[in-house]
């Protein structure tokens, strides 16, 4: 008896694994006779597990979707990597996410037994998120499902957008995918009235329901849509663009430089490109130098230029610095906000 609920639990975790199994390739694993997984099969379906089966030599055994959702059989390091997912979601840009997680985590730490549970509170305890700058909005998931289903069924948006102004605009779209970046996520969708792909932050994104018709998937603008959306929100966006060379290879830039603010291209094995923008040379000046690597100015022209004027304020500053004694924009060496002979600050 132990051996069969054994092979049941094993069956059950297989039929969660794949999405569909012939009937050999299971009685393979289990190390058992077709009759028997015919056998056990039947087994599962009295428990309440819908397990559906197609006949003929293409069919095979489906786990179907039922009323209650049948336990989940996880070996070691998925149960591990669950509780972990779970553990750091909070930081994802999702409204509500958190609390979410943490009782789904509860609940998962309940039946893990105590050798898994050293592993995750070590993993928790002793781990620290490292977060870049202030966090974004979050997004409603609510928000994100519905324009998940929308992508899905192919059926147009028709929503309230607000911009980085404040400002607001009804938009109607063909959804296509989702992508998420640097915990946000953006919507790529063909604007109907624009007549052109666009970029959404979902956390902008009001649905104004009733959507639809449905329309015909469009190809996308492009076949890596990540790239796409990383061009648009550090490239695009910007007035002023440049490309440099970086000299170090594209792993290690990608270590300090988001996908949010430059594409890297793979140039060879000792350098890569970086494509940015900024809303002034200026600013690019900056950008560019607290990447920390050695780089070379391939576009544009004006970009070498405010690099030399930069580079000789810097070089005035420490000439200035190098000098003994304190001194006042006029040179005359007194301390500023002093006057002559009294010694009080004013």
């Amino acid at each position: 008896m132990l051996e069969t609920s054994a092979r049941l639990l094993r069956l059950l975790s297989l039929l969660q694994a794949h999405r569909e199994w012939s009937g050999a390739d299971l009685a393979d694993r289990l190390g058992v006779t077709s009759r028997t997984v015919r056998r056990d099969v039947d087994r599962l379906r009295e428990l309440g597990y819908p397990v559906n089966a197609s006949p003929g030599t293409g069919g095979g055994y489906q786990l179907g979707a039922g009323a209650e959702l049948p336990p989940l059989l996880l070996d070691d390091d998925e149960a591990v990597a669950v509780a972990v997912g779970l553990r750091t979601a909070a930081g994802q840009g999702i409204e509500g996410i958190g609390e979410t997680s943490v009782r789904a985590l509860a609940k998962l730490e309940q039946v893990l037994p105590s050798r898994l549970r050293r592993r995750v509170g070590a993993l928790n305890a002793f781990t620290v998120p490292m977060l870049r700058g202030p966090q974004p909005s979050a997004v409603d998931p609510g928000v994100l499902t519905e324009l998940a289903n929308l992508c899905r069924d192919a059926e147009r948006l028709r929503f309230e957008y607000s911009d980085h102004g404040g400002a607001s605009s009804r938009r109607t779209v063909e959804p296509h995918r989702l992508v998420c970046s640097e915990r946000r996520w953006y919507l790529v969708a063909w604007d109907v009235d624009r007549e052109d792909w666009r970029t959404f932050r979902a956390d902008r994104i009001t649905p104004k329901p009733p959507h639809g018709p449905r329309f015909a998937p469009r190809t996308p603008p492009a076949e890596d849509l990540a790239a796409y959306v990383s061009r648009g929100v550090s490239t695009r966006v910007y007035a002023s663009h440049a490309v440099v060379r970086l000299l170090v290879p594209k792993e290690q830039a990608a270590e300090r430089i988001s996908p949010s603010a430059g594409v890297l291209e793979a140039e060879g094995p000792d350098s890569c490109l970086l494509r940015t923008g900024a809303s002034s040379l200026d600013v690019m000046v900056i950008h560019v130098m607290m990447t920390g690597f050695e780089f070379e100015v391939l576009e544009p022209a004006e970009l070498t230029e405010a690099i030399r004027t930069a580079h000789d304020r810097l070089a005035r500053s420490l000439a200035r610095a190098a000098e003994p004694g304190p001194r006042t924009p006029d040179g005359a060496g007194r301390t500023p906000g002093t006057r002559s002979g009294s010694g009080a600050v004013s």
